[in-house]
């Protein structure tokens, strides 16, 4: 998945109707660059948060996979809007307006350290709705910064550069959030009442110098974003009626669903691995120690897309994509009912067959869409809400039944993208 970077949702872009900046590409191509980057760093330190937040509340893990439900569900709320309000002021000011809600989400964590789990909730969602609104204004930057000859050169590298971010994010955050000596809920409870008070106080005040920096980096991009001269953008809008066409489309429909499942599926074993790792059975890690191991799981998936790039100019997508989805079921069960470092190992190996997973699906499920493929992309990027609701189900299930089992809700949704890859491999055959 490209953590996550969707394409411009609001249709088309006009040809023509822009121009290089003057004075040259690369530092407006680098300030996008770095843009990429930082959301995927802060898509990726949920991960992080999440165990530790689950600690300092002495939260369930339903309770503590609300943080991805916040967060992705932004995604779904203000992905709209998000449209409406960049053709109302425009590309360039709409970046920096994600830029700066995506600040006031990071300064927000400052407070919610002494107020609470549900204001961190609150600064997740804001954070994300920045996000959202970012991806959907930065995103056409990208191609027109240059040749278009180049542009698909450009988009793997600012890919790149957010597969770097997911992937660094862990390590970074195990290092500034997670170094503390973490407390089990037995010991802690054997802690008088101000003792206690004192530790979840401390321990929630972790993440505020990091979140503070992160919200003064994103605004020195905002400024940079402002300043730096951009090609103007305009849009052609299809004209083609939604109703009366789009869900004709049955591969849409389900790449929409393959979207929905492979977001749900990626983060929630991202969500997970942490805790996964902290078992007894399986590695008996601190949390920061294990921080450290889920960098594999991003890393795989930064690596594994330089490798399915050059697989898939000789295999065609659906097959591609089926072999992935078949290796991911059959790793997610190595470590649901494995124990040990085998079944450690066998759950990051999942990152790298999650590489090719979701610009395969999405490329597939907006195959010959011709002029309805600006809101097929819409169709497709609000199926990113998987991430907030594939989580939530895990959670429940972990309760219920335990951590270790509830790792089959992610291979539901890979038997599903075995399936759609299945279904559609020989009609894309000749398409590879």
């Amino acid at each position: 998945m490209e953590r996550v970077s969707p394409p411009l949702q609001q249709g088309a872009l006009a040809s023509g109707q822009h121009a290089a900046p003057a004075g040259g590409t690369t530092f407006p191509l680098t300030v996008v660059t770095i843009l990429f980057f930082m959301w995927g760093l802060l898509t990726s330190l949920n991960d992080v948060l999440i165990p530790h937040l689950k600690a300092v509340y002495t939260l369930n893990y339903l309770q503590a996979m609300l943080v991805q439900f916040c967060f992705f569900g932004a995604y779904f709320i203000v992905s709209l809007p998000a449209g409406m309000l960049i053709r109302r002021i425009g590309y360039k000011h709409g970046a920096v307006a994600g830029l700066t809600i995506a600040a006031c989400g990071c300064a927000l964590f400052y407070p919610a350290a002494t107020s609470g789990y549900g204001l961190f909730l609150f600064a997740f969602f804001v954070l994300a709705g920045g996000i959202t609104v970012l991806q959907v204004a930065a995103n056409p930057y990208v191609t027109v910064l240059g040749s278009p000859a180049t542009a698909s050169s450009r988009l793997n590298l600012t890919q790149a550069f957010n597969s770097l971010g997911t992937t660094l994010a862990p390590a970074l955050g195990g290092l500034l959030i997670l170094s503390g000596t973490v407390l089990g809920a037995a010991e802690l409870a054997k802690l008088p009442a101000a003792q206690q008070a004192a530790y979840k106080a401390q321990e929630a005040a972790a993440v505020q110098g990091p979140y503070l920096a992160l919200a003064a980096a994103l605004l020195i991009l905002a400024v940079l974003f402002a300043i730096v001269r951009l090609p103007a953008i305009r849009e052609e809008q299809a004209t083609t009626s939604v109703s009366d066409s789009l869900w004709r489309h049955k591969h849409l429909v389900l790449g929409a669903v393959g979207i929905f499942v492979y977001v749900g599926a990626e983060v929630s074993i991202g969500s997970f691995l942490i805790n996964f790792i902290g078992e007894p059975t399986i590695a008996g890690l601190s949390h920061a120690d294990a921080a450290l191991y889920v960098t594999y799981y991003w890393g795989g998936a930064m690596v594994g897309r330089f490798i399915g790039s050059a697989v898939m100019r000789r295999v065609s997508p659906g097959r591609a994509l089926a072999f992935n989805a078949l290796a991911a079921i059959v790793l997610v069960l190595a470590a649901t009912f494995g124990h040990g470092r085998t079944a450690m190992w066998a759950l990051l190996a999942v990152g790298l067959c999650n590489s090719i997973m979701f610009p395969t699906i999405f490329s597939m499920a907006l195959h010959r869409l011709g002029p309805l493929t600006g809101q097929g992309s819409g169709v497709l990027c609000m199926a990113i809400v998987g991430g907030a609701l594939v989580p939530f189900v895990q959670g429940a299930v972990a309760d219920a039944v335990g951590l270790q089992p509830s790792f089959l809700v992610p291979v539901a949704c890979y038997a599903f993208i075995l399936y759609f890859g299945m279904k559609y491999a020989r009609l894309y055959a000749d398409k590879a």
